[in-house]
């Protein structure tokens, strides 16, 4: 069986997780909930965002506790730029002493919109063009014909100088008087960053800066440096409710 793990904030990892399946099939494991090192499955891969020419944290943690024998497919999504993300992400398999046989690079719709906004014709745009490129990922998986991305410059000191400030977003996160407390943003946080004080949220100083809280908050009431913006991003071809979430 095929050991698909994902992260996903937004739905674009998922998105892709569940169109390899289709094709592949396999079991879809949410990386933040799993304590193994994949040694059950015949083949594993695994489905990330790129954040900043890097890997969001949790997925940084995972990979280095991977069966070393099994065969390591990586298949990275981004909606701005990759930035060497995919040789990165190469090499430090590598370094980790894994079979790592692909790593492709997909564009999928930009969901890092604190500070800007993407034009929703643009995000349709991207995400109607994006199954050829899955297809084409999943066909050269299936057919298992390496796809090694090419000794390039990474940013990697810019990604670990933002990772190591990533806890800093958290810190500047906070609820409008449209808040509810409906508690959702406690629940789907993967690094426990956001607990609910006497019917307040408040936020800590572990987050990893995935905006999964900011994106799918119902009432669009947390707001980031106190903007208030109102775009928000969630992949429309998934059931939000499967984020996070295991899938046979």
């Amino acid at each position: 069986m095929i050991g698909i793990f994902y992260f996903s904030a937004t739905g674009n990892s998922l998105y892709i997780s569940q169109k390899i399946r289709e094709k592949m099939g396999g079991k879809i494991i949410y990386i933040p909930t799993y304590t193994g090192n994949g040694s059950e499955f015949d083949k594993i891969i695994v489905v990330s965002p790129i954040y900043s020419a890097g890997l969001p944290v949790h997925v940084y943690d995972f990979l280095p506790r991977l069966d070393k024998e099994k065969e390591l497919y990586i298949v990275l999504n981004y909606g701005g730029m990759v930035g060497g993300a995919d040789y990165f992400a190469y090499e430090y398999a590598r370094q980790n002493g894994l079979n790592v046989k692909s790593v492709f690079a997909l564009k999928m719709p930009e969901n890092y919109t604190l500070t800007f906004t993407v034009p929703n014709f643009y995000l349709k745009r991207v995400l109607e063009s994006a199954d050829k490129r899955i297809e084409r990922v999943i066909s050269k998986i299936s057919r298992g014909e390496p796809a090694l991305p090419k000794k390039k410059r990474t940013k990697e000191k810019i990604y670990y100088k933002n990772k190591a400030n990533w806890h800093l977003i958290g810190e500047r996160f906070s609820v409008s008087e449209d808040c509810i407390g409906c508690g959702k943003c406690v629940g789907l946080c993967p690094a426990q960053n956001i607990s609910m004080e006497n019917g307040k949220i408040t936020f800590g100083n572990v987050c990893v800066a995935c905006l999964g809280c900011y994106h799918r908050c119902p009432q669009k009431a947390i707001r980031y440096l106190r903007k208030k913006k109102r775009d928000r991003y969630i992949n429309p071809r998934i059931d939000e409710n499967l984020i996070g979430k295991n899938l046979d």
